[in-house]
């Protein structure tokens, strides 16, 4: 009997990505089970799915003692694949899935005015958080205001400046909470603004960023504003990648030099 289990967890960590895909149905039909019968649709699945990943990625780390979450346990090893680059291009170019290119000429100016104030804001507010926190030195303060506007461009400032491993970690967590954030209230807030439309989709991913928190935070919403949303939200993550380690750095450097 121990064979025919050894024999099984064998075929099991050989066949990781499988078992990754597995795992992540799981927690997404939980998380969409507790969506509808616990919260009534209130808090979307995603936002559930994540903070699972959050729990199980703690557990991975504290029992191996590794530093890839629950991918450190060989029996789960393929989440590192499944998790890394083997989905990104692909969901990225889906989020922009059925946008009708007429309805994304009719937020001209206004959509691209957006994405510089949304960026800047986002940047604004991580770097007061920062300061606020004791952090003065231009590359940490930059690398967390960076993680303020998304998760994805705080690591990529942070390894262009060469940030230290902590203040890169504290980057993704500024941007991971404001990615839950948008999950949450935005289909609480959604027609107090007038996120009803299209063009106003396309606004609010400029001004908020996240593609994961847009598009989870839109099929609460409405399903149909999704598309033009992430993919504003998509432009909103390569404009911060380009802005913030060079221009915003540079800035923010100038005032540090001040403070």
């Amino acid at each position: 009997m121990q064979e025919l289990f050894s024999r099984i967890y064998d075929l099991l960590v050989d066949g990781g990505i499988l078992v990754a895909v597995l795992v992540v149905c799981l927690v997404l039909w939980l998380s969409d089970l507790i969506s509808t019968k616990v919260t009534k649709g209130r808090l979307h699945p995603s936002a559930i799915a994540i903070f699972f990943g959050l729990i199980l990625a703690y557990i991975g780390g504290a029992v191996t003692g590794g530093s890839k979450g629950l991918s450190d346990i060989s029996l789960f090893g393929g989440l590192g694949v499944m998790g890394g680059a083997l989905l990104r291009d692909f969901t990225i170019i889906a989020s922009a899935y059925g946008a009708d290119l007429n309805e994304i000429k009719k937020s001209g100016m206004l959509g691209f005015a957006s994405l510089f104030v949304g960026v800047f804001s986002s940047y604004l507010m991580g770097a007061i958080a920062a300061v606020a926190f004791g952090y003065t030195d231009a590359v940490s303060v930059t690398t967390i205001a960076s993680g303020a506007v998304t998760f994805l461009v705080g690591p990529v400032t942070g390894a262009a400046l060469g940030a230290d491993s902590t203040v890169i970690a504290l980057s993704i967590t500024a941007g991971l909470i404001k990615t839950i954030f948008i999950m949450i209230f935005t289909p609480l807030i959604a027609k107090k603004i007038g996120l009803t439309t299209p063009k106003m989709a396309m606004v609010y991913g400029g001004l908020v960023g996240s593609t994961s928190g847009i598009s989870a935070g839109l099929a609460a919403t409405d399903p149909k504003l999704v598309p033009y949303g992430t993919m504003v939200a998509t432009f909103y993550s390569g404009f911060g990648c380009l802005l913030c380690p060079s221009v915003l750095y540079f800035l923010t450097k100038w005032v540090c030099t001040l403070l």
